[in-house]
């Protein structure tokens, strides 16, 4: 009797070990190169840039086992210039994601605090600029539809469902956190996707809403869904967009589309525009569509190449702008950690236009309507 007492008592320890099991994984990637840009305020460039393809970031990564398939979950994310140290995402310790959730194999996930929109997670995945493949400087003018999450979602509450078949969808919602002011600076978005042999595609919806806000610059600095990393200042945004990527032997082909309606148009940002203190837009309203062509290949298992083209048009201001930019890329695997890569990037404006061209994170506008940069870099993993 003693004795089954006792494996009855040890068989329920072992138990309660196995369902408090969990885990803590400390993760990051570095980003460093030397960039060459042609003309950046009428002037040619040389600079080390920290991020040219992958932001460079650490975090830790836990799971802690509840039973029955439900898990414990949590994020955090740090993003930072591997150049100088500094931090990222307007100084924030993790800036790049910061949240908390619970986690079923059944049904999915619901998470918890600064997190990528749908957009992010669905579409951008299948664009050169939201893969190891292009990254930052790929991303389409100003970052307009966010595929390179220039911004995140802050107070937010999404959920990702499980992999049924290949099919996935999910939701986000930003609060604005004012007691006085439900719909001002929040976020909401969805998204879904579904991967046959093959196939992927994708499509996904975002808007951010400063209605009733003094002015969207006031409402988007306020501590709500979106704060102090928007890419515009806008009344309200609406992105949606589309893609489709299919992979045969070594090759994969994609083709996306993306859209961005904006209303109560003020501006936009100094980090997006290039521009000192930003470009301001008095024209209420705005649209951007972008069109992407990308393709990729492994010469061998260590050695890759990447091109993209994209066409942006837009109206700002009852002005007609278009943008033609090309994207070439080719990266060596030293080991499964370690990559050098050389990418280099056009972007051309129509002439006589309102802007002038900015390739994504330069941090300064070309003087005129082309510009041109190439990098040579090195990522490691960790």
């Amino acid at each position: 009797m003693k004795k089954t007492l006792m494996v009855a008592a040890l068989s329920g320890v072992f138990v309660t070990a196995a369902h408090a099991q969990s885990s803590v994984t400390l993760y990051g990637l570095i980003d460093a190169g030397i960039t060459y840009t042609n003309n950046q305020h009428g002037h040619s460039n040389w600079q080390m840039t920290s991020g040219s393809v992958n932001g460079s970031r650490f975090g830790l990564r836990g799971a802690e086992d509840l039973g029955g398939g439900l898990k414990a979950i949590f994020t955090l994310e740090n993003g930072f210039g591997i150049n100088d140290g500094t931090l990222k995402q307007n100084s924030r310790l993790f800036g790049r994601q910061a949240f908390v959730g619970l986690s079923s194999d059944q049904f999915g996930a619901v998470t918890l605090g600064r997190q990528y929109d749908s957009v992010v997670d669905y579409v951008a995945p299948l664009a050169l600029t939201g893969t190891q493949y292009g990254g930052t400087q790929f991303a389409h003018p100003f970052d307009n539809d966010n595929l390179n999450n220039s911004f995140r979602i802050d107070n937010s509450v999404k959920f990702q469902s499980a992999n049924y078949g290949g099919f996935k969808f999910g939701a986000l919602y930003g609060f604005s956190n004012q007691a006085a002011g439900f719909a001002n600076n929040r976020a909401y978005s969805a998204g879904a996707s579904y991967n046959w042999g093959g196939l992927n595609v994708a499509a996904a919806y975002m808007q951010l809403n400063a209605n009733g806000a003094t002015s969207a610059a006031a409402a988007f600095n306020s501590g709500g869904a979106v704060s102090g990393d928007n890419t515009f200042f806008a009344q309200r945004q609406q992105t949606w967009g589309a893609g489709a990527n299919y992979a045969f032997g070594p090759a994969t082909v994609g083709l996306v589309y993306s859209q961005t309606n904006l209303h109560g148009l003020s501006g936009i940002s100094q980090a997006a525009s290039g521009i000192a203190g930003g470009v301001a837009f008095p024209t209420n309203s705005a649209q951007f569509q972008n069109f992407e062509a990308n393709a990729r290949y492994a010469l061998t298992p260590a050695l890759s190449l990447a091109a993209a083209y994209t066409y942006t048009r837009a109206n700002l201001s009852s002005s007609h702008v278009h943008w033609n930019q090309v994207n070439l890329q080719t990266a060596y695997a030293l080991s499964k950690r370690t990559d050098v890569y050389l990418q280099g990037v056009y972007q051309a404006a129509n002439e006589n236009s309102i802007v002038d061209a900015n390739i994504n994170g330069l941090g300064a506008a070309s003087s005129n309507n082309k510009q041109v940069a190439v990098t040579a870099g090195l990522r490691h993993r960790f």
